[in-house]
Protein backbone atom coordinates (compact mmCIF):
# COMPACT_ATOMS: atom_id res chain seq x y z
CA UNK A 1 0.00 0.00 0.00
CA UNK A 2 2.85 2.38 0.82
CA UNK A 3 4.33 1.99 -2.69
CA UNK A 4 0.95 2.72 -4.34
CA UNK A 5 0.51 5.83 -2.16
CA UNK A 6 3.92 7.14 -3.04
CA UNK A 7 3.36 6.55 -6.75
CA UNK A 8 -0.01 8.28 -6.64
CA UNK A 9 1.52 11.23 -4.83
CA UNK A 10 4.26 11.49 -7.40
CA UNK A 11 1.75 11.41 -10.27
CA UNK A 12 -0.29 14.14 -8.56
CA UNK A 13 2.84 16.24 -8.08
CA UNK A 14 3.90 15.87 -11.71
CA UNK A 15 0.37 16.61 -12.96
CA UNK A 16 0.15 19.72 -10.78
CA UNK A 17 3.60 20.88 -11.86
CA UNK A 18 2.70 20.57 -15.53
CA UNK A 19 -0.19 22.97 -14.98
CA UNK A 20 1.98 25.64 -13.32
CA UNK A 21 3.13 28.75 -15.09
CA UNK A 22 6.84 28.74 -14.36
CA UNK A 23 7.18 32.26 -15.81
CA UNK A 24 4.88 33.63 -13.11
CA UNK A 25 6.83 35.99 -10.80
CA UNK A 26 7.47 34.86 -7.25
CA UNK A 27 5.10 37.04 -5.18
CA UNK A 28 7.64 37.03 -2.35
CA UNK A 29 10.34 38.66 -4.47
CA UNK A 30 10.33 42.31 -5.57
CA UNK A 31 10.13 42.85 -9.32
CA UNK A 32 11.95 45.46 -11.36
CA UNK A 33 8.75 47.37 -12.02
CA UNK A 34 7.72 47.35 -8.34
CA UNK A 35 11.01 48.94 -7.30
CA UNK A 36 10.66 52.24 -9.16
CA UNK A 37 8.23 54.12 -6.93
CA UNK A 38 9.99 57.07 -5.28
CA UNK A 39 12.65 59.72 -5.66
CA UNK A 40 14.87 57.62 -3.41
CA UNK A 41 14.46 54.69 -5.81
CA UNK A 42 15.46 56.90 -8.74
CA UNK A 43 18.64 57.99 -6.96
CA UNK A 44 19.49 54.41 -6.01
CA UNK A 45 18.84 53.35 -9.58
CA UNK A 46 21.20 55.84 -11.18
CA UNK A 47 23.83 55.11 -8.54
CA UNK A 48 23.64 51.46 -9.56
CA UNK A 49 24.52 52.47 -13.13
CA UNK A 50 27.65 54.26 -11.91
CA UNK A 51 28.55 51.23 -9.79
CA UNK A 52 28.98 49.23 -13.01
CA UNK A 53 32.37 50.97 -13.33
CA UNK A 54 33.54 48.95 -10.32
CA UNK A 55 31.91 45.69 -11.32
CA UNK A 56 34.46 42.87 -11.25
CA UNK A 57 37.77 43.62 -13.01
CA UNK A 58 36.25 43.94 -16.44
CA UNK A 59 35.62 47.67 -16.80
CA UNK A 60 37.43 50.68 -15.34
CA UNK A 61 38.82 48.71 -12.44
CA UNK A 62 41.24 46.98 -14.82
CA UNK A 63 40.32 45.51 -18.21
CA UNK A 64 39.51 48.71 -20.10
CA UNK A 65 43.08 49.86 -19.41
CA UNK A 66 44.33 46.65 -21.02
CA UNK A 67 42.18 47.24 -24.10
CA UNK A 68 43.18 50.88 -24.56
CA UNK A 69 46.86 50.64 -23.62
CA UNK A 70 48.25 47.11 -23.91
CA UNK A 71 46.44 46.39 -27.17
CA UNK A 72 47.98 49.50 -28.69
CA UNK A 73 51.63 50.03 -29.58
CA UNK A 74 52.34 51.81 -26.28
CA UNK A 75 52.01 48.68 -24.13
CA UNK A 76 52.06 44.90 -24.00
CA UNK A 77 51.31 41.96 -21.71
CA UNK A 78 54.55 41.73 -19.77
CA UNK A 79 53.72 39.31 -16.95
CA UNK A 80 52.86 35.68 -16.43
CA UNK A 81 49.24 35.84 -17.59
CA UNK A 82 49.58 33.92 -20.85
CA UNK A 83 45.96 34.46 -21.85
CA UNK A 84 46.36 38.23 -21.47
CA UNK A 85 49.63 38.15 -23.39
CA UNK A 86 48.11 36.18 -26.27
CA UNK A 87 45.11 38.48 -26.62
CA UNK A 88 47.33 41.56 -26.57
CA UNK A 89 49.43 39.85 -29.27
CA UNK A 90 46.34 39.45 -31.50
CA UNK A 91 46.42 35.71 -30.95
CA UNK A 92 42.98 34.94 -29.51
CA UNK A 93 41.38 31.55 -30.14
CA UNK A 94 38.84 31.41 -27.30
CA UNK A 95 36.09 33.91 -28.07
CA UNK A 96 34.57 33.37 -24.60
CA UNK A 97 37.75 34.45 -22.84
CA UNK A 98 36.93 36.60 -19.81
CA UNK A 99 39.13 39.51 -20.85
CA UNK A 100 37.02 40.20 -23.93
CA UNK A 101 33.73 38.38 -23.24
CA UNK A 102 33.61 39.67 -19.66
CA UNK A 103 34.10 43.25 -20.77
CA UNK A 104 31.32 42.89 -23.35
CA UNK A 105 28.95 41.36 -20.81
CA UNK A 106 29.60 43.94 -18.11
CA UNK A 107 29.19 46.82 -20.56
CA UNK A 108 25.77 45.39 -21.34
CA UNK A 109 25.00 45.13 -17.62
CA UNK A 110 25.64 48.87 -17.53
CA UNK A 111 23.37 49.34 -20.54
CA UNK A 112 20.66 47.23 -18.87
CA UNK A 113 20.82 49.33 -15.70
CA UNK A 114 20.73 52.60 -17.63
CA UNK A 115 17.75 51.33 -19.63
CA UNK A 116 15.83 50.70 -16.42
CA UNK A 117 16.42 54.27 -15.27
CA UNK A 118 15.29 55.61 -18.65
CA UNK A 119 12.20 53.39 -18.70
CA UNK A 120 10.93 53.85 -15.14
CA UNK A 121 12.16 57.16 -13.70
CA UNK A 122 9.98 59.29 -16.05
CA UNK A 123 6.88 57.79 -14.39
CA UNK A 124 7.94 58.60 -10.81
CA UNK A 125 6.37 61.56 -9.06
CA UNK A 126 9.40 63.51 -7.83
CA UNK A 127 11.26 66.78 -8.19
CA UNK A 128 11.25 67.47 -11.94
CA UNK A 129 14.71 69.06 -12.05
CA UNK A 130 16.24 66.06 -10.29
CA UNK A 131 14.28 63.69 -12.52
CA UNK A 132 15.61 65.36 -15.67
CA UNK A 133 19.16 65.30 -14.32
CA UNK A 134 18.97 61.59 -13.51
CA UNK A 135 17.62 60.85 -16.98
CA UNK A 136 20.52 62.88 -18.43
CA UNK A 137 23.01 60.95 -16.32
CA UNK A 138 21.57 57.64 -17.54
CA UNK A 139 21.86 58.74 -21.17
CA UNK A 140 25.46 59.84 -20.62
CA UNK A 141 26.36 56.53 -19.01
CA UNK A 142 24.61 54.46 -21.67
CA UNK A 143 26.46 56.56 -24.26
CA UNK A 144 29.77 55.80 -22.54
CA UNK A 145 29.05 52.06 -22.42
CA UNK A 146 28.13 52.04 -26.10
CA UNK A 147 31.20 54.15 -26.92
CA UNK A 148 33.34 51.28 -25.64
CA UNK A 149 31.19 48.66 -27.37
CA UNK A 150 31.45 50.49 -30.70
CA UNK A 151 35.19 51.09 -30.27
CA UNK A 152 36.25 47.60 -29.25
CA UNK A 153 33.56 45.31 -30.66
CA UNK A 154 32.31 47.25 -33.65
CA UNK A 155 28.85 45.74 -34.14
CA UNK A 156 27.00 45.47 -30.82
CA UNK A 157 23.22 45.01 -30.76
CA UNK A 158 21.34 48.16 -29.77
CA UNK A 159 19.34 47.38 -26.64
CA UNK A 160 17.46 50.53 -25.67
CA UNK A 161 14.71 49.10 -23.45
CA UNK A 162 14.91 46.94 -20.31
CA UNK A 163 15.84 43.54 -21.71
CA UNK A 164 13.77 40.37 -21.46
CA UNK A 165 14.93 36.73 -21.59
CA UNK A 166 13.22 36.33 -24.96
CA UNK A 167 15.08 39.21 -26.63
CA UNK A 168 17.14 38.20 -29.66
CA UNK A 169 18.58 41.48 -31.02
CA UNK A 170 20.66 41.54 -34.18
CA UNK A 171 23.96 43.33 -34.57
CA UNK A 172 23.88 47.02 -35.30
CA UNK A 173 26.32 48.30 -37.88
CA UNK A 174 29.28 50.21 -36.52
CA UNK A 175 27.77 53.43 -37.90
CA UNK A 176 24.46 52.70 -36.15
CA UNK A 177 26.25 52.06 -32.86
CA UNK A 178 28.11 55.37 -33.08
CA UNK A 179 24.88 57.15 -34.05
CA UNK A 180 23.28 55.89 -30.83
CA UNK A 181 26.23 57.20 -28.81
CA UNK A 182 25.78 60.57 -30.49
CA UNK A 183 22.05 60.58 -29.73
CA UNK A 184 22.46 59.66 -26.07
CA UNK A 185 25.17 62.23 -25.41
CA UNK A 186 23.41 64.99 -27.36
CA UNK A 187 20.25 64.44 -25.32
CA UNK A 188 22.16 64.10 -22.05
CA UNK A 189 24.09 67.37 -22.25
CA UNK A 190 21.28 69.94 -21.81
CA UNK A 191 19.82 67.99 -18.89
CA UNK A 192 23.07 67.96 -16.93
CA UNK A 193 24.46 70.69 -14.66
CA UNK A 194 27.79 72.42 -15.18
CA UNK A 195 29.19 71.14 -11.89
CA UNK A 196 28.41 69.44 -8.60
CA UNK A 197 29.44 69.79 -4.97
CA UNK A 198 29.57 67.56 -1.93
CA UNK A 199 28.56 63.92 -2.25
CA UNK A 200 27.44 64.44 -5.87
CA UNK A 201 30.96 65.28 -7.03
CA UNK A 202 31.90 62.88 -9.82
CA UNK A 203 28.51 62.62 -11.47
CA UNK A 204 28.21 63.34 -15.18
CA UNK A 205 28.20 67.04 -16.08
CA UNK A 206 27.30 68.90 -19.24
CA UNK A 207 31.00 69.21 -20.00
CA UNK A 208 31.46 65.45 -19.61
CA UNK A 209 28.66 64.76 -22.10
CA UNK A 210 29.91 67.29 -24.64
CA UNK A 211 33.53 66.22 -24.22
CA UNK A 212 32.65 62.58 -24.90
CA UNK A 213 30.37 63.65 -27.75
CA UNK A 214 33.25 65.59 -29.32
CA UNK A 215 35.44 62.52 -28.97
CA UNK A 216 32.69 60.41 -30.55
CA UNK A 217 32.52 62.68 -33.59
CA UNK A 218 36.30 62.83 -33.87
CA UNK A 219 36.58 59.04 -33.63
CA UNK A 220 34.44 58.81 -36.77
CA UNK A 221 36.40 61.58 -38.48
CA UNK A 222 33.38 63.86 -38.37
CA UNK A 223 35.68 66.81 -37.93
CA UNK A 224 33.24 69.69 -38.40
CA UNK A 225 30.81 68.19 -35.88
CA UNK A 226 33.69 67.60 -33.46
CA UNK A 227 34.89 71.19 -33.81
CA UNK A 228 31.40 72.57 -33.31
CA UNK A 229 30.84 70.48 -30.19
CA UNK A 230 34.23 71.08 -28.58
CA UNK A 231 33.93 74.84 -29.18
CA UNK A 232 31.58 74.81 -26.15
CA UNK A 233 34.72 74.59 -23.99
CA UNK A 234 36.55 77.35 -25.84
CA UNK A 235 34.06 80.03 -26.85
CA UNK A 236 30.76 78.73 -25.49
CA UNK A 237 29.11 78.22 -22.14
CA UNK A 238 32.02 76.14 -20.89
CA UNK A 239 34.63 78.84 -21.50
CA UNK A 240 36.70 79.28 -18.33
CA UNK A 241 35.00 76.37 -16.58
CA UNK A 242 38.09 74.17 -16.93
CA UNK A 243 41.77 75.08 -16.67
CA UNK A 244 45.03 73.16 -16.94
CA UNK A 245 46.57 72.43 -13.57
CA UNK A 246 49.92 74.07 -12.91
CA UNK A 247 51.41 70.71 -11.93
CA UNK A 248 50.87 68.05 -14.61
CA UNK A 249 51.20 65.18 -12.12
CA UNK A 250 48.28 66.47 -10.07
CA UNK A 251 46.08 64.76 -12.67
CA UNK A 252 47.24 61.35 -11.49
CA UNK A 253 47.44 61.55 -7.71
CA UNK A 254 44.75 60.46 -5.28
CA UNK A 255 45.33 63.63 -3.23
CA UNK A 256 44.43 65.99 -6.10
CA UNK A 257 41.34 64.38 -7.64
CA UNK A 258 38.41 66.22 -9.25
CA UNK A 259 40.58 69.25 -9.94
CA UNK A 260 40.13 72.11 -12.41
CA UNK A 261 41.36 70.01 -15.35
CA UNK A 262 39.03 67.08 -14.75
CA UNK A 263 36.11 66.87 -17.17
CA UNK A 264 35.02 63.41 -16.04
CA UNK A 265 36.70 60.86 -13.86
CA UNK A 266 35.84 57.42 -12.54
CA UNK A 267 35.56 57.67 -8.77
CA UNK A 268 37.43 55.17 -6.61
CA UNK A 269 37.98 55.14 -2.88
CA UNK A 270 39.71 53.00 -0.28
CA UNK A 271 37.31 51.72 2.35
CA UNK A 272 39.09 50.46 5.49
CA UNK A 273 36.03 48.34 6.30
CA UNK A 274 36.62 46.22 3.19
CA UNK A 275 38.53 43.30 4.64
CA UNK A 276 39.80 41.79 1.42
CA UNK A 277 42.50 42.37 -1.13
CA UNK A 278 40.80 40.23 -3.74
CA UNK A 279 39.75 41.43 -7.19
CA UNK A 280 36.99 44.00 -7.48
CA UNK A 281 33.63 42.22 -7.47
CA UNK A 282 30.57 44.20 -6.46
CA UNK A 283 28.45 41.08 -6.20
CA UNK A 284 30.71 39.50 -3.60
CA UNK A 285 32.85 41.96 -1.69
CA UNK A 286 31.73 45.45 -2.77
CA UNK A 287 35.25 46.73 -3.35
CA UNK A 288 35.12 50.44 -4.20
CA UNK A 289 38.78 50.74 -5.15
CA UNK A 290 40.56 49.74 -8.35
CA UNK A 291 42.96 46.86 -8.87
CA UNK A 292 44.80 48.31 -11.88
CA UNK A 293 47.72 49.56 -9.77
CA UNK A 294 48.33 46.05 -8.49
CA UNK A 295 48.48 44.66 -12.03
CA UNK A 296 50.53 47.50 -13.55
CA UNK A 297 53.06 48.00 -10.76
CA UNK A 298 56.62 46.69 -11.27
CA UNK A 299 57.64 43.24 -10.10
CA UNK A 300 58.26 43.22 -6.38
CA UNK A 301 55.46 45.65 -5.58
CA UNK A 302 52.79 44.39 -8.00
CA UNK A 303 52.16 41.80 -10.70
CA UNK A 304 53.74 43.65 -13.65
CA UNK A 305 51.11 42.22 -16.01
CA UNK A 306 51.16 45.30 -18.22
CA UNK A 307 54.33 47.00 -19.41
CA UNK A 308 55.09 50.04 -21.55
CA UNK A 309 57.18 50.05 -24.72
CA UNK A 310 60.60 51.68 -24.60
CA UNK A 311 60.04 53.73 -27.76
CA UNK A 312 57.80 56.03 -25.71
CA UNK A 313 60.82 57.24 -23.75
CA UNK A 314 62.50 58.25 -27.00
CA UNK A 315 59.37 60.14 -28.07
CA UNK A 316 59.47 62.27 -24.93
CA UNK A 317 63.17 62.96 -25.40
CA UNK A 318 62.76 64.39 -28.90
CA UNK A 319 62.33 67.87 -27.48
CA UNK A 320 63.56 69.64 -24.34
CA UNK A 321 61.76 72.37 -22.47
CA UNK A 322 62.43 76.08 -22.94
CA UNK A 323 64.96 75.78 -20.11
CA UNK A 324 66.81 72.98 -21.89
CA UNK A 325 65.76 70.21 -19.54
CA UNK A 326 63.85 66.99 -20.19
CA UNK A 327 60.07 67.09 -20.62
CA UNK A 328 58.78 66.70 -17.04
CA UNK A 329 55.80 64.67 -18.24
CA UNK A 330 58.12 61.72 -18.89
CA UNK A 331 58.81 61.16 -15.20
CA UNK A 332 55.10 61.49 -14.38
CA UNK A 333 54.12 59.04 -17.12
CA UNK A 334 56.65 56.19 -17.05
CA UNK A 335 58.63 54.35 -14.41
CA UNK A 336 61.96 53.13 -15.82
CA UNK A 337 65.70 53.17 -15.13
CA UNK A 338 65.93 56.94 -15.61
CA UNK A 339 62.64 58.27 -14.29
CA UNK A 340 65.11 60.32 -12.29
CA UNK A 341 67.22 61.84 -15.05
CA UNK A 342 70.37 60.96 -13.09
CA UNK A 343 69.81 57.26 -13.73
CA UNK A 344 69.02 53.94 -12.00
CA UNK A 345 71.04 54.72 -8.89
CA UNK A 346 68.72 57.66 -8.17
CA UNK A 347 65.41 56.47 -9.61
CA UNK A 348 63.26 55.30 -6.71
CA UNK A 349 60.85 52.39 -7.04
CA UNK A 350 58.68 52.18 -3.93
CA UNK A 351 61.43 53.00 -1.48
CA UNK A 352 64.33 51.29 -3.26
CA UNK A 353 66.54 52.40 -6.11
CA UNK A 354 65.88 50.98 -9.54
CA UNK A 355 69.44 49.63 -9.62
CA UNK A 356 69.03 47.72 -6.36
CA UNK A 357 65.77 46.16 -7.52
CA UNK A 358 66.53 45.34 -11.15
CA UNK A 359 70.24 45.88 -11.72
CA UNK A 360 71.77 47.93 -14.51
CA UNK A 361 72.16 45.29 -17.22
CA UNK A 362 70.08 42.36 -18.48
CA UNK A 363 66.78 41.16 -17.06
CA UNK A 364 64.38 43.93 -16.16
CA UNK A 365 66.99 46.68 -16.21
CA UNK A 366 65.47 48.04 -19.43
CA UNK A 367 61.83 47.51 -18.39
CA UNK A 368 59.34 50.37 -18.53
CA UNK A 369 56.06 50.59 -16.60
CA UNK A 370 53.07 52.91 -16.82
CA UNK A 371 53.04 55.22 -13.81
CA UNK A 372 49.82 57.25 -13.96
CA UNK A 373 47.68 54.54 -12.35
CA UNK A 374 50.22 53.86 -9.59
CA UNK A 375 50.48 55.28 -6.09
CA UNK A 376 54.27 55.35 -5.72
CA UNK A 377 54.13 59.12 -5.14
CA UNK A 378 52.59 58.50 -1.71
CA UNK A 379 55.11 58.82 1.10
CA UNK A 380 56.00 55.47 2.64
CA UNK A 381 54.28 53.41 -0.07
CA UNK A 382 56.17 50.10 -0.46
CA UNK A 383 53.65 48.05 -2.46
CA UNK A 384 50.35 48.22 -4.30
CA UNK A 385 47.09 46.37 -3.65
CA UNK A 386 43.67 45.59 -5.07
CA UNK A 387 41.93 48.61 -3.53
CA UNK A 388 43.64 51.67 -4.96
CA UNK A 389 41.68 54.89 -4.26
CA UNK A 390 43.20 56.75 -7.20
CA UNK A 391 40.49 58.06 -9.54
CA UNK A 392 40.84 57.53 -13.28
CA UNK A 393 40.67 60.81 -15.20
CA UNK A 394 38.69 59.61 -18.19
CA UNK A 395 38.44 63.05 -19.81
CA UNK A 396 40.85 65.92 -19.13
CA UNK A 397 40.81 69.47 -20.43
CA UNK A 398 44.20 68.86 -22.08
CA UNK A 399 42.61 66.10 -24.16
CA UNK A 400 39.78 68.47 -25.09
CA UNK A 401 42.29 71.08 -26.31
CA UNK A 402 44.22 68.57 -28.43
CA UNK A 403 41.04 67.13 -29.91
CA UNK A 404 39.79 70.61 -30.76
CA UNK A 405 43.10 71.43 -32.46
CA UNK A 406 42.95 68.16 -34.43
CA UNK A 407 39.40 68.92 -35.58
CA UNK A 408 40.22 72.50 -36.59
CA UNK A 409 43.23 71.34 -38.56
CA UNK A 410 41.15 68.73 -40.37
CA UNK A 411 38.63 71.33 -41.55
CA UNK A 412 41.39 73.56 -42.91
CA UNK A 413 41.82 75.90 -39.94
CA UNK A 414 45.40 74.94 -39.10
CA UNK A 415 46.49 78.44 -38.08
CA UNK A 416 43.54 78.69 -35.68
CA UNK A 417 44.48 75.33 -34.13
CA UNK A 418 47.94 76.39 -32.93
CA UNK A 419 46.90 78.17 -29.67
CA UNK A 420 45.26 75.06 -28.22
CA UNK A 421 48.32 72.91 -28.76
CA UNK A 422 50.45 75.68 -27.30
CA UNK A 423 48.41 75.72 -24.09
CA UNK A 424 49.28 72.08 -23.51
CA UNK A 425 52.93 72.52 -24.45
CA UNK A 426 53.52 75.62 -22.33
CA UNK A 427 52.07 73.93 -19.24
CA UNK A 428 54.78 71.29 -19.69
CA UNK A 429 57.46 73.97 -20.04
CA UNK A 430 57.96 73.53 -23.80
CA UNK A 431 58.19 76.46 -26.16
CA UNK A 432 55.02 77.31 -28.10
CA UNK A 433 54.55 75.56 -31.42
CA UNK A 434 53.92 78.97 -32.98
CA UNK A 435 57.59 79.73 -32.22
CA UNK A 436 59.25 76.39 -32.95
CA UNK A 437 57.18 75.20 -35.94
CA UNK A 438 55.16 78.02 -37.46
CA UNK A 439 53.33 77.60 -40.76
CA UNK A 440 52.99 73.82 -40.74
CA UNK A 441 50.96 72.24 -43.51
CA UNK A 442 47.77 70.41 -42.63
CA UNK A 443 49.52 67.03 -42.89
CA UNK A 444 52.53 68.17 -40.89
CA UNK A 445 50.31 69.64 -38.18
CA UNK A 446 48.46 66.33 -37.86
CA UNK A 447 51.81 64.57 -37.44
CA UNK A 448 52.64 67.04 -34.69
CA UNK A 449 49.29 66.39 -33.01
CA UNK A 450 50.11 62.69 -32.99
CA UNK A 451 53.34 63.44 -31.16
CA UNK A 452 51.60 65.79 -28.72
CA UNK A 453 49.00 63.17 -27.83
CA UNK A 454 51.77 60.71 -26.98
CA UNK A 455 53.64 63.08 -24.68
CA UNK A 456 50.46 64.37 -23.01
CA UNK A 457 48.19 61.29 -22.87
CA UNK A 458 50.36 58.15 -22.81
CA UNK A 459 49.06 55.67 -20.25
CA UNK A 460 45.52 57.09 -20.07
CA UNK A 461 43.78 54.51 -22.25
CA UNK A 462 43.23 56.47 -25.48
CA UNK A 463 46.10 55.25 -27.65
CA UNK A 464 44.20 52.37 -29.30
CA UNK A 465 41.33 54.72 -30.16
CA UNK A 466 43.80 57.21 -31.63
CA UNK A 467 45.43 54.61 -33.84
CA UNK A 468 42.06 53.29 -34.97
CA UNK A 469 40.85 56.79 -35.81
CA UNK A 470 43.97 57.61 -37.83
CA UNK A 471 43.81 54.30 -39.72
CA UNK A 472 47.25 53.32 -38.43
CA UNK A 473 46.47 49.91 -36.94
CA UNK A 474 48.40 47.28 -38.87
CA UNK A 475 51.54 45.15 -39.13
CA UNK A 476 53.60 48.25 -39.94
CA UNK A 477 53.48 49.13 -36.22
CA UNK A 478 55.71 46.12 -35.57
CA UNK A 479 58.76 48.37 -35.98
CA UNK A 480 58.06 49.67 -32.46
CA UNK A 481 55.78 46.92 -31.13
CA UNK A 482 56.64 43.37 -32.33
CA UNK A 483 53.19 42.09 -31.34
CA UNK A 484 51.72 43.88 -34.36
CA UNK A 485 53.40 41.32 -36.60
CA UNK A 486 50.29 39.23 -35.88
CA UNK A 487 47.79 42.02 -36.64
CA UNK A 488 45.39 41.16 -39.48
CA UNK A 489 43.72 44.15 -41.09
CA UNK A 490 39.97 43.76 -41.43
CA UNK A 491 39.90 41.54 -38.34
CA UNK A 492 41.86 42.81 -35.35
CA UNK A 493 40.50 46.34 -35.31
CA UNK A 494 37.70 44.80 -33.20
CA UNK A 495 37.52 41.98 -30.69
CA UNK A 496 35.41 38.89 -31.40
CA UNK A 497 31.85 38.94 -30.12
CA UNK A 498 31.53 36.31 -27.35
CA UNK A 499 30.64 32.97 -28.90
CA UNK A 500 28.38 32.19 -25.95
CA UNK A 501 26.14 35.12 -26.93
CA UNK A 502 26.05 34.01 -30.55
CA UNK A 503 25.12 30.48 -29.48
CA UNK A 504 22.15 31.84 -27.52
CA UNK A 505 21.05 34.38 -30.10
CA UNK A 506 20.60 33.22 -33.72
CA UNK A 507 20.28 36.85 -34.87
CA UNK A 508 23.77 37.76 -33.67
CA UNK A 509 26.69 37.21 -36.06
CA UNK A 510 30.45 37.12 -35.49
CA UNK A 511 32.76 39.95 -36.45
CA UNK A 512 34.66 39.62 -39.76
CA UNK A 513 37.68 37.34 -39.78
CA UNK A 514 36.86 35.36 -36.64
Amino acid sequence: MKKIFLLASLILLVTTACDRDFDQPNPNNPTIASFWKSETDAIKGINAVYSTFHRSATLYSRFLFYHGMLRSDEGYGSGGDITLNNIMSFNQTNYNEGLTAGTWQNLFIGVFRANQVLAYVPGIEMDEALKNRIIGEAKFLRGLFYFNLALYYGRPPLMLEPSEPTDRPANATNAEAWAQVEKDLSEAAPALPLSYTGDDLGRATRGAALGLLGKTYLQQNKHQEAANTLAWFITGEGKGLYTLTANYQDNFKASTENNSESVFEIQFRFNPNENTDDDVDETRINNTGTSIAQFYAPRGVGFSDGGARRWLVNEFEKENTALGIRDPRLAATLLFDSTDVRGPQFTMVYGQTFASRYGTSGGESSAVWFRKQLNDNEAGRTEEGFRSPNNHRLLRYADILLMYAEALNAIGQTAQAYPYVDMVRVRAGLRPLTVTRPGLSQAAFLSQIKHERITELTGEGWRFADLQRWGELGPELAVRDPEFTNFVKGRNEWYPIPQSDIDLNPNLTQNPGY
